[in-house]
């Protein structure tokens, strides 16, 4: 059980620096404090497992459309949704969202290349392995 928390915990300080160094260079992003950003790191990464997928889903033919590039939007949006949520978080306009998910999204990239080092023990398993639930 606790096997995949480690990863959890690294993915979400990652998430949580990544939002606080977006909150330095971009000057409409913002945290009140300590306990928004790190909520709002939580609710993020809960957010791109769980609402992401869905709006993924449900605009697949404009993503396909604009070669992928949709999903920049829909990244934007999810920033936009955390800070909405969390009120020590503010963010003032769409385009601040996105070019701080894209900014995010980079650093999450090169951090967690070095961090986890993108080896299959750092990988957060959703179903058992071999050998079923037993």
């Amino acid at each position: 059980m606790f096997a995949n928390l480690t990863p959890f915990l690294l993915h979400w300080l990652i998430t949580a620096f990544a939002l606080w160094v977006a909150s330095h260079v971009f000057k409409k992003m913002r945290f009140d404090g300590a306990g928004a950003l790190i909520v709002s790191a939580l609710l993020l990464g809960l957010a791109n497992a769980v609402v992401r997928p869905l709006l993924v889903f449900l605009t697949l033919p404009l993503t396909v459309v604009t070669f992928g590039l949709f999903l920049l939007v829909i990244n934007a949006l999810m920033l936009m949704l955390v800070a909405k949520l969390v009120s020590g978080f503010h963010l003032n306009g769409f385009w601040t969202a996105f070019w701080a998910s894209i900014f995010m999204a980079l650093i999450s990239f090169v951090l967690g290349a070095f961090i986890l080092g993108g080896t299959p023990e750092f990988t957060i398993q959703t179903s058992p392995g071999p050998g079923g639930w037993v």
